[in-house]
């Protein structure tokens, strides 16, 4: 009598468990969409970005690093925080990555990476607080 009683609570709890992430997961669609609050208008990323070949992608990852540590940077450089400034054309990102890295082995580009992370995140609370006042965070 015990046993079944035990049986019919581990039932009972792996049945609410395995049920509830399909709930939960119903909730979350991916979209491709871009909808943003926040400077909707940005430019997208180049095409060839992409579509870049997933064994490549650190390339992609690359180049957004560097995109994003030139705007933080140029925000705080400038103390504007207008969309034009926190999402500027791709191009020059694009320059960065053909003149000092797009021949670079797969190691040199990843540590590049990581360079340009620790430069955006140095330069982010600066960021922030400009563009908090300018709405545009």
């Amino acid at each position: 009598m015990r046993q079944a009683g035990c049986t019919l609570v581990l039932t009972a709890l792996v049945l609410g468990l395995t049920s509830a992430p399909g709930f939960a997961e119903r909730n979350l669609v991916p979209t491709l969409e871009r909808n943003f609050t926040v400077c909707p208008d940005r430019p997208a990323e180049p095409v060839w970005m992409q579509e870049i070949p997933l064994r490549q992608a650190y390339q992609r990852v690359l180049v957004q690093d560097i995109y994003r540590a030139q705007n933080l940077e140029r925000i705080v450089e400038i103390g504007n925080c207008d969309c034009a400034t926190r999402f500027p054309s791709w191009d020059a990102a694009e320059a960065v990555f053909s003149e000092r890295h797009e021949s670079n082995e797969r190691w040199e580009m990843l540590q590049a990476s990581e360079g340009y992370n620790r430069r955006a995140n140095a330069a982010r609370p600066a960021a922030k607080a400009i563009c908090d006042a300018a709405g545009n965070w």
